[in-house]
Order: structure tokens, then C-alpha cells, then sequence
């Protein structure tokens, strides 16, 4: 069974940073790329970042480019999303998601509230 538990939400104020984990079981975890997804109060869900198998490549949403990390440890099956600078409009549940193929696996998000 897959699972992605992610962490590291809160609440911060703007300006702040916080980073988000999120490990991954019962998959080849250098085999899937991952990403960080939000989906904010009456919007739809956003791709915030992507990072391929070893990290060779990353993508930002342009929100969060020059603000956002997003880095992988294969050795410890986690993905990571630093975010620095952090706005009030990042305000959103956070999920992390796997991806490889025709598999597709998400977490259960956590919460993350910037406060002006």
C-alpha cells in the first residue's frame, strides 16, 4: 500500500519561511517524480512544484518561483518544499503527489495559513 504523509504546515506570518516533508511508502520512491500541489479556499488545485526521479529537473508555478525550493532525498523517500517569503495568497492546503506512468498517488495534505 502507497502512502504520503506530509508535514510541516502552520501557521506563520508573511515574510516567514516554513518547509514541508512529505514521506513516501510502499513504492520505488526514485522512480516516481514528485510534486506539491494547493488548493486554496475556493480556487481550484494549482501545481506549485516538480522535481523528476533525482532531481535533475525542477518546475515552479510563477507564483513561487524565486520564493519556493522543492528537493528530494531518494535515500530517505521524502520530498521537500522550502518556501521562503511566504505570502498571505499562499494560504492554501498543501498535497504532495507521486506520479509514474499510470500511477498516481496523493497525501492528505497539510494546512498551511500566512497571516499579513
Amino acid at each position: 500500500q502507497v502512502t504520503l504523509v506530509e508535514s510541516g504546515g502552520g501557521l506563520v506570518q508573511a515574510g516567514e519561511s516554513l518547509r514541508l516533508s512529505c514521506a513516501a511508502s510502499g513504492l520505488t520512491f526514485s522512480t516516481y517524480a514528485m510534486s506539491w500541489y494547493r488548493r486554496a479556499p475556493g480556487k481550484e488545485r494549482e501545481l506549485v512544484a516538480h522535481i523528476s526521479t533525482y532531481g535533475s529537473t525542477t518546475n515552479y508555478a510563477d507564483s513561487v518561483k524565486g520564493r519556493f525550493t522543492i528537493s528530494r532525498d531518494n535515500a530517505k523517500n521524502t520530498v521537500y518544499l522550502q518556501m521562503n517569503s511566504l505570502k498571505p495568497e499562499d494560504t492554501a492546503v498543501y498535497f504532495c503527489n507521486s506520479r509514474r506512468a499510470n500511477y498516481d498517488y496523493w497525501g492528505q495534505g497539510t494546512q498551511v495559513t500566512v497571516s499579513s
